[in-house]
């Protein structure tokens, strides 16, 4: 089933699994009749002295061993190139699937496990799929032919390697069977590895500021010396297999070169026929070192292979609807008794309802983990409601294109994200066929311009990952100015002026309320005076709506926001914009 499953990303490297084991097959062929000629170089040439015939099978032997390579050679190849664009392939639908996968989705995975799985798992996965394509065809055609071969010459010798069959399985099987758990835990081990490494490296300013470097370092140790004891422990079981095979050649190889002797003493063989006896018993034993390896390879390969598929076969919770409607008629947005947990937690948000008209500018505010987030994330269905209906433009967002209502509905998150580029390409994600004026003219609505202007290059100035590059209040400002280059119908603002002063906040709220006046405007914030100009409130408290009214209606009647108030007052938060 498994196979099956990865099977299906071969597709038009298909023709290169196919030729690879016909080339293996051919030049297995080749080397197991060498040895027949080997004998009758010896048998009918050598001891006879007939140097005509030498140089006839030398000149055949010759040929046979060319044409060998040649069709290694090209097994080789074919086969290198179908495992490298078998890889390349379930890359592409690996990352195909997490592009659509919703945030539930994202959250059953860690960044570093998806990180693991699409390139060292998948790399794991791509020698094995190599070896297949080689090995599992060479090891049992040779087996097969060189036994063959081998009870022509002699019906008798060939049993003394049949017999060590049952020991070579037995120990391969228990092999397996203890290994297996061992490197499951290693992939796992190294998820977390990558998780500490990825932590460390965006967190490397915090890990500096407060002086943590030595305790990282101890923390990596830590992860880095599980990684390597369960490898070692997963290894030196492996390591059994060859020392196990070794002890079953030699011994094959004694007992019949002893037999192979007495034989040829009592004129029942020949000195040719002994030594290509041996050449076949050696391609016999070698033929099942390379199935015990690939069952290795494939055991370690098994455990990557199951994490891959659980990334292939993960559905999205959220696709569009059978018919969907790709026009949001406006901004309107209602929330109709809903109720949201992430997973199997306990409820964020209960009991939302209200109504926001288009053009409306609305503030959210309230306490940390008091649900404001979890709230805005079910408009453009980055989440859908466990319980209750959200509308937008009219109509149940469940309805529409998710295209549609994604590009109607600009989010600008908590965590700002910028990426590797420049300027203007960064603005693009909003709209990727926004002029250079519209890129300006959005920066500028953002107040981001006055800075970008200033840089060499000016929109065309690079963007370092992360935007490394930019402070915080200039990296939310870029981040607005691409949520404004779409033209949205919804503008969702998740706390994103906390890193910008008051008066550039003041000075962005003019602009929205200049340029944007038929946007609906939702801004979640931390201070008062970011959402006192805005046509509603909305205060929450511990996933509830809390009240809904004005500034003014709120400062009368709601204790919440009388305290944050005062509190932002007297601490002197509060700043009235100009």
């Amino acid at each position: 089933m498994m196979i099956r499953r990865l099977a299906k990303c071969v597709r038009e490297y298909k023709i290169f699994a196919i030729l690879s084991p016909i080339m293996v097959t051919a030049e297995v062929i080749l080397g197991v009749l060498i040895p027949m000629y080997m004998a009758d170089l010896i048998d009918k040439g050598v001891d006879v002295g007939d140097m005509a015939y030498m140089r006839s099978i030398g000149l055949k032997l010759l040929l046979l061993a060319v044409a060998s390579m040649i069709f290694g050679v090209l097994g080789g190849i074919f086969a290198a190139t179908g495992a490298a664009g078998f890889a390349s392939n379930l890359r592409k639908d690996m990352y195909y699937n997490i592009q659509r996968f919703s945030f539930s989705n994202v959250d059953k995975f860690s960044t570093a496990g998806l990180v693991t799985r699409i390139t060292r798992d998948i790399t794991q996965v791509q020698m094995s799929f190599m070896m297949m394509t080689r090995m599992l065809f060479r090891a049992p055609t040779t087996l097969v032919f060189a036994l063959v071969a081998a009870f022509r010459i002699n019906g008798r010798l060939p049993w003394v390697f049949v017999c060590t069959l049952p020991i070579l399985g037995a120990g391969l099987v228990l092999i397996m069977k203890k290994a297996f758990p061992l490197f499951e835990k290693v992939f796992s081990l190294f998820d977390r590895l990558n998780t500490v490494v990825q932590e460390n490296v965006r967190g490397i300013r915090v890990v500096k500021t407060f002086v943590r470097e030595d305790e990282e370092i101890k923390k990596f140790a830590e992860v880095a010396d599980d990684v390597k004891n369960t490898s070692v422990s997963a290894e030196r079981i492996v390591a059994l297999n060859n020392p196990l095979m070794s002890f079953c050649m030699y011994t094959c190889m004694l007992v019949i070169s002893w037999i192979g002797a007495r034989f040829v003493i009592r004129s029942e063989m020949t000195t040719g026929q002994l030594m290509s006896m041996i050449s076949y018993v050696m391609q016999i034993l070698m033929s099942l070192m390379m199935s015990s390896m690939l069952v290795l390879m494939l055991t370690m390969s098994k455990a990557a292979a199951g994490r891959i598929i659980e990334v292939l076969d993960e559905q999205p919770d959220i696709v569009d609807p059978e018919n969907p409607v790709t026009e949001i008629a406006d901004g309107s947005v209602e929330f109709d008794d809903v109720d949201f947990a992430y997973g199997s937690a306990k409820p964020c948000l209960k009991d939302a309802t209200f109504k926001i008209e288009s053009g409306q500018t609305v503030g959210i505010i309230g306490g940390t983990g008091s649900g404001k987030t979890s709230l805005v994330q079910l408009i453009p269905r980055l989440y859908d409601a466990n319980q209750g209906t959200v509308y937008v433009g009219g109509r149940d967002v469940t309805e529409y294109s998710l295209t549609a209502l994604r590009k109607s509905v600009s989010m600008v998150l908590q965590k700002n994200e910028l990426f590797e580029g420049t300027v203007a390409e960064n603005m693009r994600w909003g709209g990727e066929n926004a002029t250079d004026e519209e890129v300006v003219e959005a920066l500028k609505l953002a107040q981001a311009w006055e800075f970008v202007s200033a840089l060499e290059g000016g929109i065309n100035a690079p963007v370092e990952q992360g935007g490394s590059n930019f402070s915080g209040g200039q990296k939310q400002r870029l981040c607005r100015a691409r949520a404004l280059i779409s033209k949205p119908k919804i503008l969702i603002l998740d706390d994103s002026t906390s890193a910008v002063d008051t008066a550039t906040e003041a000075a962005i709220r003019r602009g929205f309320k200049q340029f944007m006046p038929d946007c609906t405007k939702i801004i979640i914030a931390q201070r008062i005076s970011s959402v006192k100009d805005a046509d509603v409130i909305i205060v929450f408290d511990n996933g509830r709506i809390n009240g809904i009214g004005t500034h003014e209606e709120l400062l009368a009647s709601n204790t919440i926001y009388q305290e944050v108030y005062e509190s932002q007052t007297k601490g002197g938060d509060f700043d009235e914009p100009k």
